[in-house]
């Protein structure tokens, strides 16, 4: 009866899309905000980490009354689908402004990466909230949930594959510069390569199409220790300059093969492609999923008491906690991998397949959840899951630059792992709704979802913040080769043993968690004989007709 219905594949799949929209957003910013920032944007990572700390402070004040409000929307579509049409459009423009680099001087760059972040965030709370909510409203089956909650990380990691795996490789399509170019060789895998362009390029990357050879440069301004072999070099081309570098690894290199690529360009014209998906996959969110769930029909509206009620409930609190934490984890890891792959590895488009590859792992981890938790119950696996992931993502520290495989096995073990995190966690804010209507006769779905939001962004918020002020101890500089490499070494930290400590604190946190599965079926089979009462059905022939 009402909330027990089985969820059809359509639905389901239709509910996936709308957390791979989200992704789409949330890890391209994730995973590319930061170095577009640093390394295109021209600021500072201190100012970045800043920037992404302070403007997450709103963050638990505009998740709770997204909350509320979702709570009290009245229309015919329900309480939840219809934020999620409603901000398709504008989250996708927010994000291509984000990634925008308007030439306004460096006061003026600041403002307006604070301005569009913001705006970001309060735009992706209007949706993101809601989206969480509806999944405790398709249905009040806890396993189902467990089920959607599956789908929903699949969803979730396939947006993330997409913008993770594509991005890169679209940011030297529009990026492509046509500059003009000169090579004489000098042996048999040894060229002279002299590039310039008719106009400023403030950005630039030049690799082989193949990207096999090693760059350094021809200039006896760059000291012989400054001027390390990779396989890639950035730098600013100043109009009909010329700038010389030595090409070694290739045979037969001709100017077809030489790729320089405008980052700035690149980054704002894929982005605006990946907007576009955004909002598609929105809208066929909104168009096949159905609210079933509803508030007890006696409830009235009492922010005090949603509130209070809130505050008194332990799963809710322990949830918010552990959220906050494993989105930390799960940011720093995503934030720092294109800055280790650019300039520890020097093969930023590597990078793209390792991103793939993890995303793999994600949804092989998303779908394996729902049986694991069935078997060892959700707290255990959450548990087990942050220390295994934690462990394995330690061992980054202790891998060089050319042990890719060593980096690609770590990277996909330890998030097939993290997966079950959010997979988990999601489905958790459903069983802590449950719980409170169990406990108080009330219901404020959207308000226990805030938790989620609030969890996604504040903890990226702090991550950016450990990111920026670990390689501003290091003074990390994206556009100096020579600051680059002096901060090898927090980049590996980052990489490693950084996020892997707060997987601990996590895990101990979780101990605290009340709820096991035997009192999930008791809340299940108690709420369900509830609902069956307000609408005049027996209890008793219900489990006859069972």
């Amino acid at each position: 009866m009402a909330g027990f219905e089985k969820l059809s594949l359509k639905e389901k799949l239709g509910y996936g899309l709308g957390d791979g929209a989200a992704n789409i957003a949330w890890r391209g910013v994730a995973t590319f905000l930061f170095i577009f920032y640093t390394d295109v944007f021209g600021l500072s990572p201190v100012t970045v980490g800043v920037l992404m700390l302070v403007a997450r402070f709103s963050d638990g004040i505009s998740d709770v009354l997204m909350g509320v409000i979702g709570d009290r929307t009245k229309s015919k579509y329900g309480k939840f689908r219809p934020w999620i049409m409603w901000t398709a459009i504008p989250l996708g423009v927010i994000l291509s402004l984000l990634f925008s680099s308007p030439d306004l001087g460096s006061s003026g760059k600041i403002v307006y990466a604070y301005v569009t972040y913001i705006f970001f965030t309060l735009i992706y709370t209007a949706n993101n909230v809601p989206y969480g909510a509806l999944m405790a409203v398709m249905t009040g089956d806890d396993k189902e949930r467990t089920k959607l909650g599956s789908f929903r990380m699949v969803g979730a990691f396939g947006g993330g594959m997409l913008v993770q795996g594509a991005l890169l490789f679209l940011v030297a399509y529009f990026g492509n510069v046509d500059p003009s170019i000169e090579i004489n060789k000098l042996d048999d895998e040894k060229y002279s390569v002299i590039v310039s362009s008719s106009s400023d390029v403030s950005n630039v990357n030049i690799k082989t199409e193949a990207g096999i050879a090693t760059f350094v440069w021809d200039d006896s301004a760059v000291k012989p220790e400054d001027n390390e072999a990779t396989h890639t070099k950035s730098f600013s081309m100043v109009a009909d300059k010329q700038y010389a570098f030595i090409v070694n690894g290739e045979e037969n290199i001709n100017e077809a093969d030489i790729s320089i690529i405008d980052q700035k360009r690149g980054y704002s014209n894929s982005m605006y492609v990946m907007s576009v998906f955004l909002a598609l996959f929105m809208f066929i969110t909104f168009y096949t999923t159905k609210e079933r769930v509803l508030p007890p029909k006696t409830q009235k509206n009492n922010l005090k008491q949603d509130l209070k009620d809130l505050i008194a409930n332990k799963p809710w609190l322990v949830l918010l906690g552990i959220g906050l934490l494993f989105n930390v984890y799960n940011s720093i890891k995503q934030g720092i991998v294109i800055i280790y792959f650019s300039h520890y590895l020097n093969n930023q488009l590597l990078a793209a397949s390792f991103l793939i590859a993890l995303m793999l792992a994600s949804v092989a981890g998303a779908m394996i959840t729902a049986p694991l938790g069935n078997r060892l119950g959700k707290k255990k696996l959450f548990i087990y899951a942050l220390l295994f992931s934690g462990a394995v993502n330690s061992l980054f520290f202790f891998v060089g630059p050319d042990d890719i495989g060593a980096i690609f096995a770590i990277g996909a073990i330890s998030e097939f792992a993290s997966a079950i995190f959010p997979t988990l966690f999601f489905v958790m804010l459903g069983d802590a709704a449950d719980y409170s209507e169990f406990k108080n006769g009330r219901r404020a779905t959207g308000l226990i979802y805030s938790a989620g939001s609030f969890a996604t962004k504040f903890g990226g918020g702090i991550a950016g913040a450990i990111i920026g002020l670990v390689l501003g101890a290091f003074h990390y500089n994206g556009q100096d080769a020579v600051a680059i490499k002096g901060s090898i070494p927090g980049i590996i930290m980052l990489m490693s043993w950084i996020p892997a400590l707060i997987t601990i604190v996590a895990a101990a946190l979780m101990l605290l968690y009340p709820l096991n599965q035997k009192k999930l079926d008791e809340i299940t089979v108690e709420l369900n004989e509830r609902r069956l009462k307000e609408n005049n059905i027996d209890p008793a022939c219900r489990r006859g007709r069972a």
